[in-house]
Formats: C-alpha cells, structure tokens, sequence
C-alpha cells in the first residue's frame, strides 16, 4: 500500500478555536509523518521490530555497510515483524 503525506495548508489552523485541540487534517499529517520515519535500534529487525512497508530501520551499533534495512513484505505469513531487507 503506497501512502503519501498530505500537505497542510498554511491557512488553516492546527487547533481548532473551541476546545483547543489539533484539527483532523493537523493529525492525520502527523500521523503520517511519524509511520514514515525512521525506526533505530540495535540489531535486525527482523523477527522482533513490527512496521509497515516500506519503512526504513537502521541498526546503530551494526558494522559498516550493513545497518540500513527496508520493511520489503507487509507480512510473512501473517507475522508483520518478517519481512525486512538488508539495503
């Protein structure tokens, strides 16, 4: 599933004027933001980090030219923490 970021749009307000909260469209553009961040940690992710695909890991402590990984498989049969690619 190809996602992309939605825009906010400068002239509308991130809280909405009642009750001081986000506004739906100020939500959905940080929810988005965050599930296409970069996930860090330690190690591989596979078998153990859960993510959608097409999100990136890198592991901070791996050997030169092999800590960068892309989420490849939405699943492995059934289990969201396989599917990872070294890159």
């Amino acid at each position: 599933m190809r996602s992309t970021i939605t825009r906010l749009d400068p002239s509308h307000p991130i809280v909405n004027e009642e009750d001081r909260t986000p506004t739906d469209q100020f939500r959905i553009f940080m929810l988005q933001s965050y599930l296409g961040s970069m996930l860090i940690g330690t190690g591989t992710p596979e078998g153990f980090v859960e993510a959608q695909q097409g999100r990136l890991y890198m592991d901070e402590i791996g050997p030169v030219g092999a800590i960068l990984y892309i989420k490849q498989s939405a699943d492995i049969l059934g289990d969201r923490t396989k599917g990872w690619v070294l890159i």
